[in-house]
């Protein structure tokens, strides 16, 4: 960078600029890389909280040279997002919707506003903002205004280009400018320049720019035609922050039509419904998506058979969505398109729920895909669009360059549109990786040229296509993209290397900057899963009301070192190691303190990030040698306590001094624990032994009592044993101590939960081996078998005989024939998974088990917020109570006081009881006659 971060400092305080700039080691790590194959370190990253902050920081740019580069939510898969100077993130404080006109239909928003949450106050007022790319939830406005986003519905309402109303805008050069698309040009020495230069070069912009809807790369010219109004408005979508930084976007919204129909369509293969684009495009769909049997069989492998409904038949499908203002016409239309299309099999979707989970397999597409091949797939050829009238021999000859090249991909796209998504298996982690992925993507770009194509049909070209510009632009075309450069931007200064004058295709990629460091060659394997993560930005999105968990601590804090994606870069930059170095690291500690270890990205992740595991690893390696933390051996040792007090009938002197002022807060800093927490109760001798046998002559069935169930209170086996015995088994109390190892686990010890576990298996084994199932009674506990031991004893053949064996209350339940589900009409239930259960586990089961109660059932998403020892930890207070604030306390509290709190895991109890004064009840309790008084 031209300047120091004196500077840096220095323009921060100048008056007028109210945002951070941060220049740590920790902010350059999180903003290092997007959701491209590309990494670029900046110096800094700014976080402006205004206009006038904006103003500041291009006038900074410009003054001292420093590059500066707009990022929205960093989900590009270009490359757009990154840059080596200033790095703008306008999603933290700019993301307001300033008004909604419902009669002009137009909305004004910030840049950084949020997709979604447009959508929804939108929607308020029966509108929708019409493009809704698959990153909906978390992307923002002023991204897709700078990449022209488009989204499967952009047949039906445009792409962003064309729904940009009026943009306010500072230029490279500074000048500040409003334009409105449909009005003239303001007076202006900038745009005075670009129509000249535009009237100069009319033949070349009719001929190269603008040939078909899908053609977003480079600068889209044609919008500056004089036939076209010379839009500036719509011209500047697609320049991907290299002419101007948006300040304020008004756009256009659009209603739905009250009446919608999915037309499900099969072919022989994905080329065949390719063949029929133009033809289903006659039916002026809102949408036509194209996808194979890869693409479904990722998802149904990821997600199981149920996640995929009926399809028609074939290997190759489309999904064509229809909307009208009348029921009947629609019918009729749908009825039509079936009789027109080449298909071998299609019907009507009818029920709104399969459609649904239709859509789904295309918006969970991209996530999957870049973990569903043998080996790591990549985004770096990821949406070139062709004409629609040439997609299907497209299709088959870019088949054909993915087995020249000896390469994988998982193609699907907008078909209606002609462009084409798809996740490459590049051997970037291999000697000489680089070197072939630029040879497939020039191949790839003198293709995609061939068919009169684009290499961007909606994401930009960002460092991953600029480079390839020349295979479809001619030199006189690319000259005069570098001069609508050198008027809005004369000294270069945004985003850099984009677009005109680009970087090299390889210069910055991220893999290939990995091979040959020393991490790399001792833990491959933990570098290729942090490396999973592709930055598509999942976990920076609220999923809780659908029923996910990730991640609570972002929701909690909504900084980037808190989601799973910023904890992710962050380690991808230990593995590096040229900017992140050690275990032990100050940034990785940041990075990862807040991790619930809830496992909630195990599930919902699309790239199956498992950071409660890699949190484990780090921890242990950073500690390896040292004196750890105190909580370390009181809490990650817990089990072994408790085992202690239990058995020493110390549990009534313990629990005492637990409530006494003074010595509660001694113990409390002495063990690391918040002095504001409650320490749980200590059970008086060991639930194993003090729980009576219930004498039954059904099946057997072994009950494994985990150590937070043997220790404390509120955790009574006998509602169990009773249900068990109810549903026909001889239910018996596993007798010897098989501790799981999971706080061990949690906090980084993993010899010591190794120790733990095989000791569990020579418990645990012989029943299961013997043919007697067992059930587990903690969630937390139970989800180790199916996770953490098959990670920590992965040469043990006993283990995966454990998982399958140990099962959940519900999974036997569902088994049991004899069993009748007791009638609790009437009863309204707030349900709430624990992280485990939800994640790991898999929540369906008892969901519909509950079902056959025919109880009114809630069931809340996210996390409780203690999760096992890290909400009772010291610093850890606060978010662990934000996050209980977030879904479950709501929850409960809008229930009212009639309302049952079901809560299988011990710390769900725990912290509804501490927060809320409120006693969950387990599931065992509920099924359990001896409940009935419970439930009023």
């Amino acid at each position: 960078m031209a300047q120091s971060s004196a500077e840096f400092a220095r323009v921060v305080d100048e008056p007028g600029y109210a945002g951070e700039l941060d220049t740590s080691t920790l902010a350059r790590a999180l903003y290092s890389s997007d959701a491209s194959l590309y990494r670029v370190v900046p110096e800094a990253v700014a976080y402006p909280r205004s206009t006038a902050d904006l103003l500041a920081l291009v006038d900074l740019s410009r003054r001292s040279g420093t590059p500066l580069t707009t990022r929205g939510a960093g989900t590009s898969c270009a490359g757009n997002a990154v840059g080596p100077g200033v790095v703008m993130d306008t999603r933290r404080h700019l993301n307001r919707v300033l008004s909604i006109d419902r009669a002009a239909r137009t909305a004004t928003v910030e840049p950084g506003t949020v997709h979604a949450v447009l959508q929804r106050e939108a929607t308020r007022h029966g509108l929708r903002f019409g493009p809704d790319p698959s990153t909906h939830t978390r992307c923002t406005i002023g991204g897709m205004v700078g990449n022209n986003a488009c989204g499967p519905r952009a047949m039906g309402y445009g792409r962003t280009a064309d729904n940009v109303v009026a943009a306010d805008i500072v230029c490279g050069n500074g000048e500040r400018l409003r334009v409105v698309s449909g009005e003239p040009a303001p007076d202006s020495p900038t745009l005075a320049a670009l129509r000249e230069l535009v009237a100069d070069n009319l033949a070349l912009i009719r001929t190269e720019f603008g040939r078909f809807g899908r053609q977003v790369s480079g600068y889209s010219l044609e919008h500056l035609l004089p036939e076209n109004g010379f839009d500036v408005a719509r011209f500047l979508a697609g320049t991907e922050g290299t002419l101007a930084v948006l300040t304020e976007i008004t756009v256009r919204l659009v209603a739905d039509a009250p009446h919608k129909a999915l037309v499900a369509l099969g072919y022989p293969t994905m080329a065949d419904a390719g063949d029929d684009a133009v033809v289903l495009g006659r039916h002026s769909p809102t949408a036509a998506e194209g996808l194979d049997r890869r693409i479904v069989n990722v998802v149904a492998r990821a997600k199981g058979p149920g996640a995929v409904p009926t399809l028609p038949e074939g290997d190759g499908w489309m999904l064509v969505e229809l909307v009208d203002d009348d029921p009947d016409r629609l019918l009729t239309r749908a009825e039509a398109l079936l009789a027109d299309a080449h298909a071998i099999d299609g019907f009507v979707v009818a029920d709104p729920a399969q459609a649904l989970a239709l859509w789904k397999i295309r918006e969970d597409g991209a996530g999957l895909a870049g973990v569903s091949l043998e080996r790591p797939a990549y985004g770096g050829w990821e949406d070139a669009a062709v004409p629609p009238e040439r997609l299907g021999d497209y299709l088959r000859d870019f088949d054909a360059l993915l087995r020249k090249h000896q390469v994988h991909g998982l193609p699907y796209g907008h078909f209606g549109d002609g462009c084409v998504h798809c996740r490459i298996d590049f051997p970037l982690d291999r000697e000489g990786g680089a070197d072939a992925y630029r040879a497939f993507v020039t191949e790839a770009a003198e293709l995609v040229a061939g068919y009169g194509g684009s290499m961007s049909g909606e994401h930009g070209d960002g460092r991953a296509r600029s480079a390839l510009l020349p295979k479809m632009y001619s030199a006189q075309a690319l000259a005069l993209m570098g001069k609508v450069k050198q008027i809005f931007d004369p000294d270069n200064v945004l985003n850099p290397g984009v677009l005109v004058d680009p970087r090299p295709l390889i210069a910055d990629l991220r893999v290939p900057q990995l091979l040959g460091t020393p991490l790399l060659r001792r833990d491959p394997e933990l570098v290729e899963a942090v490396h999973q993560c592709s930055g598509v930005g999942k976990c920076i999105a609220d999923t809780t009301a659908s029923g996910g968990v990730m991640c609570p601590s972002y929701l909690a804090t909504g900084e980037e070192k808190d989601s799973t994606r910023g904890r992710a870069r962050v380690l991808q930059e230990l593995t590096n190691g040229s900017l992140v170095h050690g275990w032990d690291s100050p940034a990785v500690h940041d990075a990862l303190d807040l991790c619930l270890s809830c496992k909630g990205c195990y599930r919902d992740c699309p790239t199956g990030i498992d950071m409660a595991s890699y949190k484990s690893v780090v921890t242990d390696k950073a500690y390896a040698g040292k004196l750890r933390p105190r909580s370390h051996y009181a809490l990650g040792w817990l089990p072994r306590w408790g085992r202690l007090i239990t058995a020493s009938r110390l549990a009534p002197v313990v629990n005492l001094a637990g409530r006494l002022p003074g010595i509660s807060t001694l113990l409390k800093k002495s063990a690391g624990v918040d002095t504001r927490r409650e320490l749980p109760q200590f059970a008086s001798g060991s639930a194993r032994r003090r729980t009576p046998r219930p004498a039954t002559s059904g099946r057997p069935i072994a009950v494994w009592v985990d150590s937070f169930s043997d220790c404390f209170d509120g955790t009574g086996l006998e509602p169990l044993l009773e249900v068990l015995v109810a549903a026909g088994w001889a239910p018996q109390l596993v007798e010897r101590n098989a501790c799981c190892g999971l706080t061990w686990i949690s906090t980084g010890q993993r010899e010591g939960a190794r120790r733990q576990l095989r000791a569990a298996l020579e418990v645990l084994h012989p029943i299961i081996a013997a043919g007697t199932p067992v059930i587990g009674v903690e969630p937390s506990c139970t989800a180790v078998w199916r996770t953490d031991a098959l990670e920590l004893l992965p040469d043990d053949p006993r283990v995966p005989e454990v998982a399958a064996g140990i099962l959940t209350l519900a999974e036997v339940l569902t088994r049991s024939p004899e069993w009748q589900a007791p009638d609790l009409s009437g009863v309204r239930l707030v349900a709430q998974p624990h992280c485990h259960h939800a994640s790991v586990l898999g929540w369906q089961t008892d969901q519909a088990l509950l079902a056959r109660t025919g109880a009114e059932v809630t069931t809340v998403g996210g996390c409780c917020g203690l999760a096992g020892n890290f909400g009772v930890e010291e610093g850890h207070y606060e978010v662990s109570v934000k996050v209980a604030e977030h879904d479950l306390l709501p929850a409960v509290r809008a229930a009212g006081p009639d309302a049952v709190v079901l809560a299988d895991g011990f710390s769900c109890r725990l912290q509804l009881e501490q927060l809320e004064g409120r006693r969950a009840i387990t599931l065992a309790e509920l099924l359990a006659d001896s409940a009935r008084p419970v439930l009023g």
